[in-house]
């Protein structure tokens, strides 16, 4: 057995420990509805079901939603706002949403934060990655093609993105309506 100690396998969950599982996971984390029916769901396929009838994965995340332990809504809003203050742009925080799970009506807000704050989110990128207005020199064509990419991936609109590249060094364009 090579010196180590095999644990003793634990045994399968019942109604009672998943709601313990599921108790425990949104004490300790910010979660969604859709991220706590994974985490259960991948417990049960770790541990297995007791029970004859079938896990209630789905009562227990809205059950937790009703009581306000989940909350998606605040989940995106805060996903949003901290992505925007690092500099991403609204694909990228619809993007994060997706991947969390919101639905259409709790992520609205927050794509609206991302709509309102497109060009702070795209300032503060070109701030902390020295593009643009905030470069040393002028970028060569290849240095800024890299620029734009890097902005573009970031979730920014191409129009936003070009505007901000193009500027001369300590030459912050001005913000428009549109952006």
């Amino acid at each position: 057995m090579n010196g180590r100690t095999r644990k003793k396998p634990r045994p399968p969950l019942d109604r009672e420990s998943l709601e313990q599982l599921a108790l425990f996971y949104v004490g300790r984390y910010a979660t969604t509805r859709a991220k706590l029916r994974a985490y259960l769901g991948r417990k049960l396929r770790e541990r297995g079901w007791a029970e004859d009838r079938q896990p209630p994965v789905e009562d227990l995340a809205e059950k937790f939603a009703e009581l306000g332990y989940v909350d998606d809504a605040a989940f995106a809003q805060s996903k949003a706002a901290s992505l925007l203050r690092r500099g991403y742009g609204e694909r990228r925080v619809e993007q994060a949403l997706y991947v969390a799970g919101i639905e259409e009506v709790d992520g609205q807000e927050a794509r609206t934060l991302a709509e309102t704050q497109a060009w702070d989110a795209a300032l503060a990128f070109v701030r902390k990655r020295r593009f643009g207005p905030f470069a040393d020199a002028t970028l060569d064509p290849d240095r800024k093609r890299k620029a734009l990419a890097a902005m573009l991936r970031a979730g920014h609109p191409y129009a936003l993105a070009r505007k901000f590249i193009d500027a001369d060094p300590g030459d912050i364009p001005e913000k428009e309506a549109e952006f």
